[in-house]
């Protein structure tokens, strides 16, 4: 049976995604099942996949992107008992997710509990286990304790946000002013994207407990500079230097180490979820696992800037590349 699939043809801009109809549906080897895809994202993390910049993955092209997705059980294969056709699962792909059916062994899949919407879901896997991991396994943040977070406005900004406030947490957040609004929405005080360290540290009354840095570069000084004596940086992303705008991911990587041997009175860290995933499996099951009740008991509201058709693509990703994406941006893969 045909599907439909897009292909990266060569590192680079998002005119190198191609869809492309292949001939066969995927069949699921032994512990394995099939899953049509419904929905999958269009995130900063694809993006940097498509430009051969992601240090997780060493596939070259031509590969399908696609970091995330929620589907249907379409098959099982030999050995496959957890799952049965008909069950709708969720899972961190990292790439493979932009297609119409993919083929993944059963135990990396968690189940979506039945009252949610598939796209809300989604929001769950990436956009907020990212946070809830940098919050409780990293940082251990506790109530009453105060947090920064740059990029406030995106998908996995918002879902920190509302971690925070559902926590008892005071949140600050930065990103350009049309998103200001957004963030004040969700319980935190907006600063400018460009804010220097002495407007960081007067906004936040005195420097806060965590800084949550996705942009690495010149932007981890400041970040620094922003916590209070015995803080935390943890850095998660290079968006700096993916975008040109300075920086580089070894000497990131370096200086993060360095700061965390001197006595400053400061810890740092590096998060990346395909690492934490590996070393840890089982947090990252029951993580998503503690994502789905929240969502389902109204404590967490996934912030969706659009859903866009999987033809969209391209331009899916033009958009996240500038920035002016208001949270998450889903792609429609298939109809449930």
């Amino acid at each position: 049976m045909p599907y439909n699939r897009v292909t990266l043809q060569a590192f680079g801009g998002p005119e190198n995604l191609m869809l492309e109809t292949v001939a066969d549906r995927p069949e699921p080897a032994t512990g394995e099942v099939c899953i049509r895809v419904l929905v999958t994202s269009a995130a900063f993390t694809d993006v940097m996949i498509r430009k051969g910049m992601y240090p997780d993955v060493k596939e070259k092209p031509p590969l399908t992107l696609g970091y995330d997705m929620v589907g249907i059980v379409d098959a099982t294969g030999p050995g496959a008992a957890r799952f049965k056709p008909g069950d709708r699962v969720a899972d961190l792909t990292t790439i493979g997710a932009y297609a119409e059916y993919i083929c993944l062994p059963e135990d990396r899949l968690t189940p979506v509990p039945e009252g949610v919407s598939d796209v809300d879901a989604l929001g769950m896997i990436l956009s907020a286990v990212t946070p809830y991991q940098m919050l409780t396994r990293v940082a251990k943040m506790r109530a009453g304790q105060s947090l920064l977070i740059h990029g406030a406005g995106g998908a996995v900004g918002t879902a920190m946000l509302q971690l925070a406030r559902d926590a008892g947490m005071a949140a600050f957040g930065t990103d350009v002013p049309p998103k200001h609004d957004l963030i004040r929405s969700l319980g935190a005080t907006p600063i400018d994207a460009d804010a220097p360290e002495a407007t960081l540290l007067e906004a936040t009354g005195g420097g806060v407990d965590a800084v949550f840095d996705p942009l690495g570069g010149d932007s981890l000084s400041r970040s620094l500079h922003a916590l209070k004596p015995g803080g935390m940086l943890v850095a998660f992303g290079f968006q700096n230097e993916v975008l040109g705008r300075g920086g580089s991911i070894p000497m990131d990587f370096v200086k993060l180490k360095l700061w965390d041997w001197m006595p400053n009175g400061h810890a740092t860290a590096f998060y990346s979820i395909g690492a934490m995933r590996r070393k840890h499996p089982d947090w990252f099951r029951e993580d998503l696992a503690t994502l789905f009740e929240m969502l389902a008991a109204g404590r967490i509201d996934p912030t969706v800037a659009e859903v866009l058709p999987l033809a969209e693509v391209r331009r899916a990703h033009e958009r996240v590349e500038a920035g002016d994406v208001a949270g998450k941006l889903v792609l429609r893969v298939t109809e449930q």
